[in-house]
């Protein structure tokens, strides 16, 4: 399994995101934002899959991110302004 963190503009967004994730069937959270990524709510996603899921983002996503190894190395998958 791979982990990913998304961040979101708002906190609404997070949580109507870890609910999609959460329906079908993937392990997500709510979580605050580690201090090495920077959002406008400070509220993201931590989650855990095969995949990305990018398709589970609600409209209010600031970026996803895949984590890699050490705490503050990530991949940047999706990156919205």
């Amino acid at each position: 399994m791979t982990e990913y963190i998304a961040t979101f503009h708002t906190h609404l967004s997070a949580m109507r995101t870890q609910r999609t994730l959460t329906k079908r069937g993937v392990a997500a959270r709510l979580s605050p934002v580690p201090r090495y990524l920077s959002a406008s709510c400070g509220t993201c996603v931590i989650y855990s899959a095969e995949e990305a899921h990018l398709d589970c983002m609600d409209r209010d996503v600031e970026r996803v991110v895949q984590r890699i190894g050490a705490e503050d190395a990530f991949c940047e998958l999706l990156v919205r302004a």
